[in-house]
């Protein structure tokens, strides 16, 4: 069930999870969203883990038009020069919602951009899982809370073709790192269903590689070991 309060929706855990799309033709473009929302959002997302809880993250909230037209232009041109050339890949649907949010990224009110502070000017080589891992659940985190909010997110990184170029739209350090654009708004409806994802049985691996579940049903899972 889910509890109306101040316009916002408070849902349960398993259906905010499962519930939270990536929300591209259907926000609300002309209403504005309220900045002490979008920062309660954030307040939230500061509460995922980091590795030593270090923290490195930064967030940059884009709001107004002219930066957001700056923003979108790159946006729009590494979205047709990604997509618009070699669709097959994709299914037709997620294309055409894609393209939707690519014509419209500078009209979404706010503009959410997650930053990752590095120690040194370059990302180091090698497994980057922990840098990363220090900002991506915070990522997601805020997108959680704000579907609980009533607002619709969608998680792209489409925009990092031209990563130097919104860096210097938002004027960032050279040792600041993008790691995603959050396009966010009030969502239009607030019903939204759980995706269709590849069986479980198909992605679990018990104990070792190729001891897999080996098709055993749903209601067995983990319980026979």
């Amino acid at each position: 069930m889910s509890v109306n309060y101040d316009g916002g929706y408070m849902l349960a855990p398993d259906q905010l999870l499962t519930t939270t799309r990536a929300v591209r033709n259907r926000l609300d473009l002309s209403r504005p969203v309220d900045s002490s929302t979008i920062e309660e959002c954030l307040r939230i997302a500061l509460q995922a883990p980091s590795r030593a809880n270090v923290q490195p993250w930064h967030w940059i909230v884009v709001t107004d038009p002219r930066q957001r037209a700056a923003v979108g232009f790159w946006y729009a041109r590494a979205w047709r020069e990604r997509f618009e050339a070699n669709p097959d890949p994709y299914p037709a649907a997620t294309i055409r919602s894609a393209r939707h949010l690519a014509d419209h990224i500078a009209d979404v009110p706010v503009l959410v951009i997650p930053c990752l502070e590095l120690e040194a000017l370059e990302l180091p080589t090698g497994n980057q899982a922990s840098l990363w891992g220090s900002l991506l659940p915070a990522v997601w985190s805020y997108m959680l809370a704000a579907r609980a909010r009533g607002l619709g997110t969608a998680w792209t990184t489409v925009h990092l073709a031209y990563e130097r170029e919104v860096s210097a739209v938002l004027d960032l350090p050279d040792h600041i790192r993008q790691a995603a654009l959050i396009p966010t708004a009030h969502a239009i409806g607030t019903e939204f269903r759980p995706a269709r994802r590849r069986p479980l049985e198909t992605v679990l691996h018990l104990d070792r590689w190729s001891r897999s579940d080996g098709g055993r049903s749903e209601q067995e899972g983990l319980s026979a070991r």
